[in-house]
């Protein structure tokens, strides 16, 4: 698999972020009162990201990530890092129903058609705008 391919780790964000601050890991480490080893260890993959949304918010502010996609990508990286699903797909139960077929889909299983077919209507559904935000 090329680098093209490759998908992008929490650690590797950390580190890319870090690193567009100019900030090297201990002047950025000493600046926030971070753990130099602790930190090095999460950009290089050997410590899972922290499992506390507000610690790794208050992580993504020291990083300067401030757009929601941003900041969203970054706590979705976390979340895969760590193996869990996102707390706001957890928490919509209708996703949660389709994930089964997405699992099965993703290790080579082939969806039954009426599978598929419900689960492109709940997407398109919930990509459509409600009438009231329309407005």
């Amino acid at each position: 698999m090329n680098d093209d391919h490759k998908l992008e780790r929490f650690g590797d964000f950390l580190r890319k972020r870090r690193l567009s601050l100019g900030s090297s890991l201990r002047a950025f480490c000493q600046k926030f009162g971070e753990d130099p080893s602790n930190w090095s260890k999460m950009e290089r993959g050997l410590l899972k990201p922290p499992s506390s949304v507000s610690r790794l918010c208050e992580m993504a502010k020291r990083l300067g990530i401030e757009e929601i996609e941003e900041k969203q990508r970054f706590l979705d990286l976390a979340d895969a890092e760590r193996g869990r699903i996102p707390e706001d797909i957890q928490k919509n139960k209708r996703w949660v129903s389709h994930l089964p077929v997405f699992f099965r889909t993703i290790r080579g299983e082939v969806p039954t058609e009426e599978e598929l077919l419900k689960l492109a209507d709940m997407i398109r559904e919930d990509m459509t705008p409600r009438d009231e935000e329309a407005k």
